[in-house]
C-alpha cells in the first residue's frame, strides 16, 4: 500500500550539493521511488522551481503524489522508464533541463513487500512468487524466464549479471529441476542454490547474487541504464548536472565508462591518425572518485552501504577544446 511505501534518500546532502540547485531549475528524478530525493530537491529549487518524476512503479508514484501534494504543480509524476526521459521531457515541453538523478537499483519498499518477489524472506518463501518486475503489469516475471530460458541464457545471466561462481553448475540444476517441478517461489529458487552447492563456504549468501542476477535480467536493467545515460546528457542544458547512485558493480562499471567517453568524445582506436568517429566532448566529470556514504549514514541506514555517486556537468560544442589528430600526431 502506497502508505507504507518508505523512502530513505541515500547520499542526499551529496546530491543536492552535486546537483548545483538553484531557485527555478527544473529537474528530472528518473527514479521517483517514495519522493525522498524529490522533496529535498523541490525544497532547494523554491519557490519556483519544477521536477519532473518518473517510476515504473505505480504504489511508488502513488506514495510520492502523496508525499510531494504541497508541492502542487511544481511537480509531474510521469509513469516510465527513465530509459525514455529525454523524449518524457520533450511531450511535456519542458526541456532543457537543469539536472537529472537517476538513484539505481531497488527501493526498500520494493525489498520489504515480499509479494514482488526481489528477496528470498524466509518466513515468507513459501509463498513468495518469483516477480522481480519494476512494473508488475509489464513484461514477464521471473518465474517464466526460469521455465523457458536455455542452460547457456541462465549461465550467462549468473555470471554477467551476478558475478556469480558456479554460474554453469546451478544453470544446469535449474533445468533438471524444472523437468519435474516449476520454479514458482523464491523457496523453490533457494532450494535448486543449496541442493546444487552453490557458493558453499562463502560470508555471504550466494541467493543474494542469483537474485540481483534475475531481477536484472527480468528488468533489462543494464540496457535500460545504457539508454538512460544517454538520453539525460542529450536532455541536459550546457552547465546542467547529471547525478548517478549506483548500487553494484555492473551498474558502476556503465556509469563510470558513459561519462568517460563522454568527456573524451572521441573513441577511435589510441593510434588512428585522424579522428574518424565524431564524438563531440559533451560532458565533464566532476567527481574523478565515487563518493561512498558515510559510516554515520550507514549506521543509520544499513541499505546505502553499496552506493557509489558520480556526477558530471554538460558542456557545450564551444566548450570543447581539445587538440585534433592528425596525421602523425602522438597517440
Amino acid at each position: 500500500m502506497t502508505q507504507d511505501f518508505q523512502h530513505c534518500p541515500v547520499l542526499e546532502s551529496e546530491t543536492l550539493e552535486l546537483l548545483h540547485l538553484k531557485p527555478g531549475a527544473t529537474i528530472v528524478d528518473g527514479t521517483l521511488g517514495g519522493g525522498g530525493h524529490a522533496e529535498a530537491i523541490l525544497e532547494r529549487t523554491a519557490p519556483d522551481g519544477r521536477l519532473i518524476g518518473i517510476d515504473l512503479d505505480s504504489e511508488a508514484r502513488g506514495a510520492a503524489r502523496t508525499r510531494l501534494a504541497r508541492f502542487g504543480e511544481r511537480l509531474q509524476v510521469v509513469p516510465g522508464s527513465f530509459r525514455d526521459l529525454d523524449d518524457i521531457v520533450e511531450q511535456l515541453g519542458m526541456g532543457p533541463v537543469d539536472g537529472v538523478l537517476l538513484d539505481l537499483g531497488v527501493s526498500s519498499h520494493q525489498l520489504d513487500a515480499s509479494e514482488r518477489g526481489f528477496r528470498f524472506a524466509l518466513e515468507s518463501a513459501e509463498d513468495t512468487p518469483l516477480d522481480m518486475r519494476m512494473d508488475p503489469g509489464v513484461g514477464k516475471p521471473a518465474s517464466d524466464l526460469l521455465r523457458s530460458a536455455s542452460a547457456r541464457e541462465l549461465q550467462l545471466w549468473f555470471q554477467e549479471y551476478g558475478e556469480l561462481p558456479g554460474s554453469k553448475r546451478l544453470a544446469r540444476a535449474i533445468v533438471e529441476t524444472r523437468k519435474q517441478d516449476p520454479i514458482r517461489t523464491t523457496a523453490d529458487l533457494t532450494r535448486v542454490i543449496e541442493q546444487a552447492g552453490i557458493g558453499r563456504g562463502r560470508k555471504h549468501n550466494p541467493a543474494t547474487l542469483v537474485f540481483q542476477a534475475l531481477r536484472i535480467a527480468v528488468n533489462d536493467e543494464l540496457t535500460a541504464l545504457r539508454c538512460g545515460l544517454d538520453a539525460a546528457i542529450r536532455v541536459l542544458r550546457p552547465g546542467g548536472r547529471l547525478v548517478v547512485i549506483a548500487y553494484h558493480s555492473l551498474e558502476d562499471r556503465i556509469v563510470k565508462q558513459t561519462l568517460r567517453d563522454a568527456a573524451k568524445g572521441c573513441t577511435c582506436p589510441p593510434r588512428t591518425p585522424v579522428c574518424i568517429c565524431g564524438g563531440e566532448i559533451t560532458l565533464r566529470v566532476i567527481t574523478r572518485r565515487p563518493i561512498q556514504p558515510s559510516e554515520e549514514e550507514v549506521r543509520r541506514n544499513p541499505r546505502a552501504r553499496s552506493g557509489r555517486l558520480r556526477a558530471a556537468e554538460r558542456v557545450s560544442a564551444a566548450d570543447d577544446s581539445r587538440p585534433r589528430r592528425t596525421i602523425g600526431a602522438a597517440a
